[in-house]
């Protein structure tokens, strides 16, 4: 390691807490030969070498082998994660405040007291932290930055003894208050917007905080269930009228998935678009369509899609 090169690992050291390989091996359950391809291979983490060679890693290197490993359960290939790592992280880059190390320290720690509220299953205190956290963050930072990444963390070990508890209980906590929220914003607007989910994909949860960071203070949005035929998504529209369809979903696409949505296209009234980690990863192949890509980012999800409302609205 170069002077510069053990200056800037010394830095790191004193600012954050770093972690073994083996330690990460344990956190994670990927073993560090994999650890390492992933490293070499393909570049998706690149931790910190010490003057003697070992490698250590940040806890955002943690959070990325977890999403590497959530993206891999899905069924996409490791060589395609990369690409969706780097198009994530790039649409969250614009919005990041200035201060990017004191916010994400701050998001850190409230996500520790959900944690900690979640594993005592204390729901009052649970609810207190709930309230604290919109009191004092924007919408898409409360769901993307605190409460979903400690959701997604209790649903990947949801199989270890007792994390299964912790999860369906907040799991529940969420679901109702996110559906309150829907409803609430549901009144008065002047735009509606019908949010579907692909069949058989997906969960509730994810679909209905898709739908709250889709909305705005003049676009409602209605969330179809997840048992919605997608045959029956053109009747659905007929009867409704809304001023877009988006369809959800956070599962790799079928192969013929976008000749599926291209002809759905031609069957309606109402411009079409495609949201969540679907979106990202139809986006080449729904390249010169009329299908809109809305991508899978809270606040980048919702810009989108107003400008489709507006260029529809316009012709």
């Amino acid at each position: 390691m170069t002077e510069s090169g053990a200056s800037l690992a010394s830095a790191a050291l004193k600012r954050e807490e770093l972690f073994p390989i083996r330690e990460v091996s344990r956190l994670t359950g990927v073993n560090p030969v994999t650890l390492r391809a992933w490293e070499r291979r393909y570049g998706l983490i690149q931790p910190i070498r010490t003057d003697s060679g070992h490698r250590l890693y940040s806890l955002a290197d943690v959070e990325a082998v977890r999403s590497i490993l959530a993206w891999i359960e899905r069924g996409v290939s490791v060589s395609k994660v990369g690409k969706l790592l780097a198009r994530s992280n790039a649409a969250k880059a614009p919005v990041m405040p200035l201060h990017e190390d004191v916010a994400a320290g701050e998001w850190s720690e409230w996500r520790t007291m959900v944690r900690n509220a979640v594993s005592t299953l204390d729901e009052a205190e649970l609810e207190r932290v709930y309230g604290q956290v919109f009191s004092t963050y924007p919408l898409h930072v409360v769901f993307t930055d605190v409460l979903m990444p400690v959701w997604q963390e209790l649903l990947l070990r949801q199989d270890e003894f007792g994390r299964g508890s912790e999860w369906v209980f907040f799991d529940s906590f969420l679901r109702a208050r996110v559906l309150q929220r829907l409803q609430m914003a549901r009144c008065g607007q002047r735009e509606r917007v019908v949010l579907a989910p692909l069949p058989e994909q997906g969960r509730e949860l994810e679909l209905l905080v898709a739908g709250v960071l889709l909305g705005s203070s003049d676009v409602s949005v209605s969330v179809l269930g997840l048992g919605q035929p997608l045959a029956e998504l053109a009747m659905v529209c007929d009867k409704l009228q809304p001023q877009a369809l988006v369809l959800f979903s956070n599962q790799p696409p079928a192969d013929d998935l976008h000749l599926q949505l291209k002809r759905m296209a031609l069957g309606l009234e109402c411009p079409l678009a495609v949201a969540g980690e679907m979106a990202d990863l139809l986006s080449e192949e729904l390249d010169g369509s009329p299908l809109a890509c809305l991508g899978s980012e809270g606040r980048l999800m919702q810009r989108r899609l107003r400008q489709l409302l507006a260029g529809h609205l316009d012709t």
